[in-house]
């Protein structure tokens, strides 16, 4: 059981100044000042409620580098696990031991106005450093912070140096006030795969419809094999299904183009200087783990996707962004694929409707695409999950278009959610980032059914999905 211990969040009442803003088709002013402090308090007590201490480390630290190494095999490549994986996994546990500090999260939440213009926004970092949260201070014009010092992730020093990396994300940020470990962003890095891939399908240099013959010259087990398919299908199989190959495959074909730099430069030019995939293996697409992402930055992105006019923010350099940092047509594709989404078990649990576990989560309607009409029973290529999702459809409040990440030690979710008709008006885009990953349960998890896609994560984050969807609803009365 971790210790619990008040912070003064003084950083609250310090986070944004500027003139209220209602949610009208008038021309924004940007994020209120009162709205926001409001929203980022309320994010921060609803990730403390969650109470973390009695998660379960079904993979406990243990003493010694030969220990920790055996316990960690394969955990360098860091891709998303199987069925069969955390099935082994859980059943191999012989004791699972409470958790044994505070784990690190990363949450933001940009409110949005009817036109996708942000008109809110907060961020909230919890640790053992911070276990009651600590909330960011966001400037109005960048909706950005120069007051946090990223550090990588590292599974063995989150367990035994206190949640506390030891290598710097972003250079110059040693006099941050606010040191924070960054969890691994597990699959939601598929994002900024999808980001570089239609960047250069507007710049003309590949076609969506052409076919990218993915040919791995180096072996590697999560990648797959060869394989030959439209770009566009690569890319729906990427996000929708989470399909590694097909990830592999992307990031291979930006290797074949010497690409990299330049997407990776093109998110510190839009202002978004934590997001960053490094070290992938050219000759495979594969060896993920030089990807980080913070939840300020990945929202931004997914604020771009969305594509409210005007200026959305300006960076630091005094480049004004807007979403023509995308073509029409390739952000519609993004939004339009994401809403396809086939894993709805995170920030959102519509994919286990009326099961008694895990907790509701973001009351989003299940698209249709993967759910049986005969028995509402959602397949997603290999996931088969066994609940009917039609009664909470029939009670949806909203579409979530959003994409999921799971491994062994990382929980994430990020995506942009929007009132259904007649429900209670809301627009924003959330991004949650965690180590509570494939290795921790709750003590009342039950047995999963033969046959079933497993429950990933800890129901702390469906209740927290219900509770920021309900502290947006809140907002403005």
């Amino acid at each position: 059981m971790f210790q619990r211990k008040m912070l003064t969040l003084t950083a609250a009442a310090a986070l944004v100044c500027g003139t209220t803003v209602a949610l009208t088709t008038t021309a924004a002013a940007g994020p209120d000042a009162s709205v926001s402090n409001q929203l980022a308090e309320r994010l921060r007590a609803a990730i403390s409620a969650q109470d973390f201490k009695d998660v379960l480390d079904v993979t406990p630290p243990v003493s010694g580098v030969a220990a920790r190494a055996a316990r960690k095999v394969g955990a360098p490549e860091k891709y998303d696990v199987t069925t069969a994986d955390v099935a082994a996994r859980i059943a191999a546990a012989a004791e699972p031991k409470p958790l044994h500090q505070a784990p690190n999260l990363d949450a933001a939440v940009i409110e949005l106005d009817d036109l996708g213009r942000p008109t809110a926004m907060a961020d909230v970092l919890f640790s053992p450093r911070y276990p009651n949260g600590v909330v960011v201070p966001l400037s109005k014009s960048t909706l950005a912070t120069d007051q946090v010092r990223y550090r990588w992730w590292d599974d063995d020093e989150w367990d035994a140096n206190g949640g506390q990396g030891t290598r710097d994300v972003l250079a110059g940020r040693e006099g941050a006030s606010i040191d924070f470990s960054s969890p691994y962003p597990a699959s939601v890095l598929k994002l900024m795969v999808g980001f570089g891939v239609l960047s250069l399908a507007d710049q003309g240099r590949v076609s969506l419809d052409a076919n990218y013959v993915y040919e791995p010259t180096v072996a590697n087990a999560s990648c797959g094999t060869a394989s030959t398919k439209p770009i566009r299908q690569y890319f729906d199989e990427m996000i929708t299904l989470s399909k590694n190959e097909s990830t592999c495959a992307l990031i291979k074909m930006l290797h074949d183009l010497g690409a990299w730099d330049q997407v990776n430069q093109g998110f510190v030019d839009l202002g978004l200087p934590t997001l960053m995939v490094t070290g992938t293996n050219p000759a495979n697409g594969g060896r993920w783990i030089g990807a980080n992402m913070s939840s300020i930055d990945t929202a931004k992105l997914l604020l771009l996707v969305n594509g409210g006019p005007g200026t959305l923010w300006t960076t630091t350099a005094g480049k004004r962004v807007t979403r023509d940092a995308l073509s029409p047509s390739s952000r519609e594709l993004f939004a339009r694929t994401l809403a396809d989404q086939g894993h709805n078990e995170m920030l959102s649990t519509t994919n286990w409707c009326g099961r008694g576990y895990p907790a509701p989560g973001i009351p989003q309607v299940t698209p249709k695409r993967w759910v049986d009409p005969a028995t509402g029973h959602v397949t997603a290529g290999g996931a088969v999950y066994d609940r009917d999702t039609r009664p909470c459809d029939a009670a949806a409040e909203v579409t979530f278009a959003h994409k999921t990440g799971w491994v062994d030690t990382t929980g994430s979710d990020a995506g942009i959610v929007r009132s259904l008709p007649g429900a209670k008006n809301r627009h924003y885009v959330v991004a949650v980032f965690s180590n509570l990953g494939t290795d921790y349960v709750d003590v009342n998890r039950p047995a999963d059914s033969p046959g079933t896609f497993p429950v990933l994560y800890t129901e702390k984050y469906g209740k927290l999905g219900k509770a920021i969807d309900g502290i947006v609803a809140g907002l403005r009365g």
